[in-house]
C-alpha cells in the first residue's frame, strides 16, 4: 500500500539538517528527494553500511531499496567438487 498523496513522501527529519555531500543514513524508509542528486550515501543494511551514488533515477523510491539486508547465495560452492586427488589402482599379479 502506498502513502497517501495529501501527506507527501516520508523524509526523516535528520536528513535536511545534514548539508553535507557525503552521510551514513540509519533511515532506510525515508523517501530519495531531488534536492539529494549527486550525493553520496552510506545506507546501514543491518550489519554494516553500503555505498550509494544518488542519481536522477532514484528520486522517489526509499533508501532502503538500494541496500539489501540479505546475504548472497553460496550453492554454487558446494556442488564443486573436491580438490583430493584419486588414486590410481594397482594391478594385482
Amino acid at each position: 500500500m502506498t502513502r497517501s498523496i495529501w501527506k507527501g513522501p516520508f523524509v526523516d527529519t535528520c536528513l535536511f539538517k545534514q548539508k553535507k555531500i557525503r552521510w551514513r543514513i540509519w533511515s532506510r524508509r525515508s523517501c530519495i528527494l531531488p534536492q539529494f542528486v549527486g550525493c553520496y550515501a552510506r545506507i546501514y543494511n543491518g550489519k554494516g553500511f553500503v555505498g550509494l551514488k544518488i542519481t536522477e533515477e532514484m528520486v522517489g523510491h526509499k533508501f532502503g531499496e538500494f541496500a539489501s539486508t540479505r546475504k548472497t547465495s553460496s550453492l554454487g560452492k558446494r556442488a564443486l567438487p573436491s580438490k583430493t586427488k584419486i588414486k590410481p589402482i594397482k594391478k594385482v599379479r
